[in-house]
C-alpha cells in the first residue's frame, strides 16, 4: 500500500501513516461483518424497506443522494424499495462513520479507488499489487506476458464478443445435444431419488419435483452471439479508444454500471447469460431457478474424449450438472420456489429433517483441518450437500444408462473397472496444490471446502464407493455412518 502510495506522488513519512489507518478502519469494518456461516439462512436475513427507512436505519450516509447519484438518470424517492441483507451491520459501519476522522474516511475511499484501477495502470503498480497478492497467497507470481493480460481483460471487458470467435471456431453441435442427453438423464436419477425419501412428506416432494422439473437449463452459449447486429447492440454506448487503456477501462466499469441501473424495476430475465461460452464453469442461480453451462464446459474435447462411460459422467462434467442441480436444494437453494420466489414452501416435519440431516454435514466437515486449522463445515454446507448430491445423481444416471446399454468393455492396462473409474474421474477433478497462506484464506473466505475434502468428504459417504473399491465397514472411507441429504 505504501509503495503504490509512493507511486503517486506522495511522501513517505505521511504516506505509512495514512496506510496504517487505512488499514485499521478496515480491520474495523471486517470485525463488524457478520461470518459467512451466520449469513446463509436468506429468510432471516432479508430485510425490505424503503429508502427512508434505510436512512434512518444508517444515517451516516446520504442514500437518496448516493442511490440517484448511482442509478442515473432513473430517478429515485424515499419511497423506492431496497432490500438490506445486513441491518444491523449498517447500523455499526453508520456509527463508526461517524466517529471516524473524515480524513480518514476521504483516505480510504481514494485507496479503493486505487487498488480498483491499479491493475490498468503500468508494471510498476502491477509489481506493488504483486506483492500484497504474494503476502495474502503465499506464492509469487511470475511475469505475466501481455499478450494474456490483453487476452485477459478483453474477455472481462468483450467477453460475448471474443466468445463468438471462440464458438464458431471451436464449437461441435453434437456436444450440446450430448450435454442436453446426460442432463435428462440426471435430473431423472435426482428425481428417483427424490420420490423414494423417507424423511420428506408427500405434499413437500411434489413441490420439490415441480421445482427441478421447472429449472431452466443454459448449455453452451446464447443465440445472439452468432448474430453480428445482436451483438453490436449489446456493446452498444461502450467507447473503445485504440490509444488508452487505462480510459478503455474506465469507459468499461462505467458502461456495466449503466447496464446495471437499466435493469431496475424489470422482472429477472431468465435468458440472461452470466458466463461467456469460453469460461470453464457453471453455476446454479436460484432466484430464477437456473443452471448454465458453458461453451467450453460442455465442448466435444471433453465430453467426446472419454473412452468410458463412467468416466465420461464425472469426469469433469457429469457430476458438476448433479452438483448445480442439487444447489436449488441445499440449505439456501430450497429457500426458493420452482419460480426463484424467495417463500417458505416445506412443510414443518420435512424441513425439521432436512436440517438434521445437514446437521450430520456440518459435523463430518467440521472435523476435516488442513495445517492444524479446521473446516468450518456451517460456511461450507450448501458446496457439500451439493458435492455429496450431486456424485450419487450422476452415478444413478450412470447405472441407468448401463441398464439400457449394458456394461462397456474395460480399458486395459488401468486394472480398474467402469465403476471405479468413475470414482476416480470424480477424485481426478479436485487434484491441486495450495501454499499454505492461500489454504488459509481458503478456510476464511471459500464456501467450498478443500479440494481433498471435497474427495474425501464425499466419498466416504457413499455407500456405492465402498462397495466398488471393497473398503471394509469402519475404515475411513467407509465409516459405517453416512451423512446423506438427497
Amino acid at each position: 500500500m505504501v509503495d503504490m502510495a509512493l507511486l503517486l506522488g506522495g511522501a513517505i513519512g505521511s504516506v505509512e501513516v495514512q496506510m496504517a489507518q487505512i488499514v485499521e478502519l478496515e480491520t474495523q469494518l471486517a470485525n463488524l461483518t457478520v461470518p459467512q456461516d451466520e449469513r446463509r439462512d436468506e429468510e432471516k436475513i432479508y430485510n425490505r424497506m424503503t429508502v427512508a427507512e434505510l436512512q434512518n436505519l444508517a444515517p451516516a450516509f446520504e442514500w437518496l443522494d448516493y442511490l440517484n447519484f448511482a442509478l442515473s438518470p432513473l430517478e429515485i424517492n424515499e419511497t423506492e424499495p431496497v432490500v438490506v441483507y445486513g441491518k444491523e451491520y449498517l447500523q455499526q459501519v453508520s456509527d463508526l462513520v461517524n466517529s471516524t476522522d473524515p480524513m480518514i474516511l476521504n483516505n480510504y475511499l481514494i485507496w479503493n479507488l486505487v487498488q480498483k484501477m491499479s491493475p490498468s495502470l503500468d508494471s510498476r503498480f502491477e509489481k506493488a499489487q504483486d506483492k500484497l497478492l504474494e503476502s495474502l497467497y503465499g506464492a509469487k507470481k511470475s511475469c505475466t506476458p501481455r499478450w494474456q493480460t490483453c487476452l485477459s481483460n478483453t474477455d472481462d471487458t468483450l467477453g460475448f464478443a471474443l466468445g463468438s470467435l471462440f464458438v464458431k471456431s471451436t464449437f461441435d453441435k453434437n456436444s450440446k445435444t450430448i450435454a442436453e442427453q446426460m442432463i435428462a438423464e440426471i435430473r431423472t436419477a435426482f428425481e428417483f431419488t427424490l420420490a423414494s425419501l423417507s424423511w420428506m412428506d408427500e405434499k413437500t416432494k411434489r413441490t420439490a419435483k415441480e421445482k427441478a422439473d421447472a429449472i431452466y437449463d443454459m448449455i453452451g452459449f446464447p443465440d445472439f452471439i452468432l448474430d453480428t447486429k445482436e451483438l453490436d447492440e449489446v456493446y452498444d454506448g461502450f467507447e473503445v479508444a485504440d490509444d488508452s487503456f487505462f480510459q478503455n477501462m474506465l469507459n468499461f466499469y462505467n458502461f456495466s454500471a449503466k447496464l446495471m441501473a437499466e435493469q431496475l424495476r424489470k422482472p429477472p430475465n431468465r435468458e440472461q447469460w452470466s458466463m461467456t461460452p469460453q469460461t470453464v464453469n457453471a453455476y446454479y442461480l436460484p432466484n430464477k431457478n437456473e443452471n448454465s453451462l458453458s461453451s467450453r464446459h460442455t465442448s466435444g474435447s471433453i465430453l467426446c474424449s472419454y473412452t468410458s462411460k463412467g468416466s465420461k459422467f464425472r469426469g469433469y462434467w457429469g457430476g458438476d450438472d448433479g452438483h448445480e442441480l442439487t444447489h436449488a436444494f441445499d440449505d439456501q437453494g430450497r429457500e426458493y420456489d420452482e419460480d426463484g420466489n424467495l417463500r417458505p414452501w416445506w412443510q414443518n416435519s420435512s424441513l425439521e429433517a432436512f436440517k438434521n440431516r445437514t446437521e450430520c454435514m456440518v459435523s463430518q466437515y467440521n472435523a476435516y483441518s488442513v495445517n492444524g486449522e479446521k473446516v468450518n463445515g456451517r460456511q461450507t454446507l450448501g458446496e457439500n450437500i451439493a458435492d455429496n448430491g450431486g456424485l450419487k445423481a450422476a452415478y444413478h444416471a450412470y447405472k441407468s444408462w448401463l441398464q439400457k446399454h449394458g456394461e462397456e468393455k474395460r480399458l486395459p492396462g488401468v486394472g480398474l473397472s467402469n465403476h471405479q473409474l468413475f470414482f476416480v474421474g470424480f477424485a481426478q477433478v479436485w487434484c491441486s496444490v495450495r501454499t499454505p497462506e492461500s489454504s488459509h484464506e481458503g478456510l476464511v473466505t471459500d464456501p467450498h471446502s478443500p479440494a481433498k475434502f471435497r474427495v474425501i468428504g464425499t466419498l466416504s459417504n457413499s455407500k456405492d464407493f465402498a462397495e466398488h473399491f471393497n473398503c471394509p465397514k469402519g475404515t475411513p472411507m467407509n465409516p459405517g455412518k453416512y451423512c446423506d441429504v438427497w
